[in-house]
């Protein structure tokens, strides 16, 4: 296993071990900047490096301005009635009991905008769950507390554990990287669609990349998928994302998206190094 030293936020392909010794996604030779992890006091999104999180980002934007406009529109009406209807400016209260036209307005307005937010909301909701043809398969299954991936098309099986504050530097991780960065990834092409069978072994787990617009809970006993084609490449990371015991905050997620050439190249050792 070879040690590198690397800018900050960058990952030397040619740095840490995936898979032992002898097999690793960094005998590609290419460098992998560190995109989708998380940012200390960061209250955004992390950049979006699929088309499923850009629309995720776009909506969450639109739904932000639609409710920050209701609520400002309610406070002012509650302005407008503590001034106008107190009992200094208004001693005589009015005795009406209903106003029609007011009611209609009220019920009428929220179901248009409910509209509105659907008919934006559903296509988003539908290109997630509408799984398409994959370029490469990948089972993946969530243990106490580690995930198992195995390339269903490739026979390639490997676990992926997370790194220990003093493995960091062996395997090229940064020390910011800490309870993130695990000691194999998953490795798959950029722009390739990728489609994940996802189940749990023992308890509900949940995986998910943030970067990447994708999060499916893994359930003993049933499959479920999710697809991905990431567009950059990059090192993105994720956790997982359903409460599943004492050990749920040390189960990270590593996903490394190299060019075609450097997957084809991991994928020759990964089949050597861990076959099913």
């Amino acid at each position: 296993m070879r040690m590198t030293t690397l800018a900050k936020s960058t990952l030397a392909a040619a740095g840490p071990s995936l898979f032992g010794a002898a097999a690793s996604a960094q005998d590609v030779n290419q460098e992998l900047e560190v995109i989708g992890v998380p940012e200390p006091g960061a209250t955004g999104f992390q950049p979006a490096a699929t088309e499923l999180a850009r629309d995720l980002q776009w909506l969450d934007g639109m739904l932000l301005v639609i409710i920050t406009l209701i609520s400002l529109f309610v406070v002012a009406l509650l302005a407008w009635v503590i001034l106008k209807f107190n009992n200094k400016s208004n001693p005589t209260p009015a005795t009406f009991t209903h106003n029609s036209p007011l009611e209609v307005a009220w019920t009428v307005i929220p179901i248009a905008i409910l509209v509105f937010i659907g008919a934006f909301s559903l296509p988003v909701l539908f290109k997630q769950q509408e799984i398409p043809e994959g370029d490469v398969h990948i089972k993946v299954t969530g243990y106490q507390w580690f995930w198992e991936y195995e390339y269903t098309d490739e026979e390639v099986l490997f676990a992926s554990y997370m790194l220990a504050e003093d493995e960091l530097a062996d395997y090229g991780y940064e020390p910011e990287h800490h309870l993130l960065a695990t000691d194999t990834a998953v490795v798959v092409p950029v722009g390739a669609t990728v489609v994940m069978t996802v189940t749990g072994a023992d308890v509900i787990h949940s995986w998910t990349i943030p970067s990447f617009g994708v999060k499916q809970d893994a359930v003993p006993g049933r499959l479920a998928q999710l697809w991905f084609a990431a567009e950059q490449e990059g090192v993105y990371f994720g956790q997982c994302s359903e409460l599943c015991g004492k050990d749920h905050a040390y189960m990270p997620i590593t996903v490394k998206v190299v060019s075609q050439e450097a997957y084809d190249e991991w994928l020759v050792a990964a089949k050597e190094q861990n076959p099913v």
